[in-house]
C-alpha cells in the first residue's frame, strides 16, 4: 500500500508539457533577478565593490576562493550567465543549459550576496536546482523538441516527481512564511504590520495604490488583513494538495501574489516564478485532454492549407518542425508537386512557379499568403511561434523579412541534408 501510494505521488508518468512551461518562468524569473546587478559590475562584483558574504549558504573556502577572482573572470561568467539563461529560455539542451546557468548564479551569489541575498533568492536556487536534476522540461516549448521532430512530443509521459517536489516547495513556502509571521518579531498576531506600511513604510516598500488613504486610518481593519493573509498561508498547502480545493486555492494564491505585486515593491519571482509554480497544481492529463479537444475540433472543421515541396529536403525538414509546433492541429500539410494538375482549384492564383519560389499558406476565409507573410500569418497560430508575433509585425519587418526569406528560399539547396534532392530537382 505504501509503495503504490509511493509511486502514485512521485513516479507515476504523466505529460510533461507543463513543466515546459514552468521552464520558461523559470528562466524569466532568473532573468530579471541576476541581469539588473550586471548593469553595474564594478559597483557589484569587481574588486572596486564593496561586498558582503553568505557563510551560512556557503563554506569559508567556498567564499575565500571566489574571492580571488579577477575582473576578467567575472565578465566570463557574465556571458556565461547571458548564454545559458537565454538557451534555457528557449530549451537548447536544456538540461545542460540551467546546470551551467545555476552554477553562474551560484558563483554571483558567492561573489556578493548583498544583492542577491534574499528568501526569495534563495527559494529560486532551490527551483533551480530541481530543474537541474531532469531534462523533462525541454519535452515540450523548446528548440529540443523542434530538433527531435517529434510530432506526440507535447504528451511524453515521464515521471511526476519534478513536478511533486515543486508543488512541495511552493506549499512549503506558504506554510513556513506564515510560521515565520506568527513566532519572530512583529508577530503579526499581536502586532500590526500592514497598517504600520500604511503609516510609517520604508522608502520604495509600500506603493501608491487606490486603498492607500483609506487604511491609513483604519488599524482594526488592517490588523483584520494581517490575520486573514497568516490563515490562508497556513491552509494554503492543504487547499492546494486536495483535490476539491485546488482550483479555488490556485485562483487564491494567484489573487494573493497580484495584490502583493500592486501594493508593495516585491521581487521578480512573486510575478515570473510564484503564479506559474501555483498552476503546476493543475493536472497536466487536464492539460493534454484540452489540447487534444482543439485539435480534434480543428481536424473536424475547415483546417488552414500549407503548401509545401514534397521534393525538397529542406522544405520537408521545415514541414516536420512546424507539425511539432502546431500544438492544436491548426494546419494541414499539402504537398503541392502531388497536386500539380489541380493547383488552380486549392487556388486560383497558385502557379507551380509560384509555389516552387516559396511557402504558401491558405487560410480559412480562403485567402492566400506566401513566403515571409505566410510565416507572419503563422507565428499566429503556432503556440511556438509566439514570441516572433512582436518583432514580425514590427514596422519595417516585413521589408527585411522579405530580403531575408528571398535568400533563404532561393539557397535552400546550402541547408538540405539526406537523399531527397541531392540533385537540386526542386529547382529545376
Amino acid at each position: 500500500m505504501i509503495k503504490n501510494f509511493w509511486n502514485r505521488l512521485f513516479l507515476e508518468e504523466r505529460p510533461s508539457i507543463s513543466l515546459g512551461l514552468f521552464r520558461i518562468a523559470a528562466a524569466l524569473t532568473t532573468a530579471f533577478h541576476v541581469i539588473p546587478s550586471l548593469l553595474h559590475l564594478p559597483d557589484n562584483y569587481f574588486s572596486t565593490a564593496f561586498k558582503t558574504y553568505n557563510p551560512s549558504f556557503f563554506t569559508i573556502e567556498v567564499l575565500q576562493l571566489v574571492q580571488k577572482s579577477p575582473d576578467w573572470l567575472v565578465v566570463v561568467f557574465v556571458w556565461i550567465f547571458c548564454v545559458s539563461c537565454f538557451s534555457f529560455l528557449i530549451g537548447f539542451l536544456s538540461q545542460l543549459s540551467c546546470i551551467v546557468m545555476t552554477l553562474a548564479c551560484y558563483y554571483f551569489y558567492a561573489l556578493n550576496a548583498l544583492h542577491v541575498g534574499t528568501l526569495s533568492w534563495d527559494i529560486l536556487l532551490v527551483t533551480l536546482f530541481l530543474m537541474c536534476i531532469t531534462g523533462y522540461h525541454g519535452d515540450y516549448f523548446s528548440v529540443d523538441c523542434v530538433r527531435k521532430r517529434d510530432e506526440q512530443s507535447y504528451k511524453k509521459q515521464r515521471p511526476f516527481f519534478v513536478q511533486r517536489l515543486l508543488q512541495l516547495q511552493i506549499g512549503f513556502t506558504f506554510f513556513y512564511t506564515a510560521l515565520y509571521k506568527v513566532t519572530a518579531q512583529g508577530n503579526w498576531l499581536t502586532h500590526n504590520p500592514i497598517y504600520s506600511l500604511m503609516n510609517y513604510p520604508t522608502t520604495g516598500v509600500v506603493k501608491t495604490f487606490i486603498l492607500k488613504d483609506f487604511l491609513y486610518d483604519q488599524p482594526q481593519l488592517c490588523f483584520a488583513i494581517g490575520v486573514l493573509i497568516v490563515t490562508l498561508e497556513l491552509l494554503m498547502i492543504f487547499l492546494l494538495f486536495y483535490h476539491r480545493t485546488r482550483i479555488a486555492a490556485i485562483y487564491l494564491g494567484c489573487f494573493f501574489h497580484v495584490l502583493l505585486i500592486l501594493t508593495l515593491d516585491v521581487p521578480a519571482t512573486f510575478f515570473f516564478l510564484f503564479p506559474p509554480q501555483l498552476l503546476l497544481f493543475v493536472n497536466p492529463r487536464r492539460l493534454i485532454k484540452w489540447i487534444e479537444g482543439k485539435r480534434n475540433y480543428h481536424a473536424a472543421s475547415r483546417q488552414c492549407q500549407l503548401l509545401y515541396d514534397g521534393k525538397c529536403q529542406f522544405c520537408l525538414n521545415s514541414v516536420k518542425q512546424l507539425k511539432v509546433m502546431d500544438l492544436f492541429g491548426e494546419l494541414k500539410y499539402v504537398d503541392f508537386q502531388s497536386h500539380l494538375d489541380q493547383l488552380e482549384k486549392l487556388h486560383p492564383d497558385l502557379t507551380k512557379q509560384a509555389a516552387l519560389s516559396q511557402l504558401h499558406l491558405i487560410d480559412t476565409d480562403g485567402s492566400l499568403t506566401g513566403g515571409f507573410d505566410a510565416l507572419k500569418r503563422l507565428s499566429l497560430k503556432l503556440p511556438m511561434l509566439w514570441p516572433f508575433i512582436f518583432p514580425f509585425y514590427f514596422p519595417g519587418a516585413s521589408f527585411v523579412g522579405k530580403i531575408m526569406y528571398r535568400w533563404v528560399a532561393n539557397h535552400r539547396y546550402l541547408f538540405h541534408r539526406g537523399p531527397v534532392c541531392t540533385d537540386h530537382s526542386c529547382f529545376k
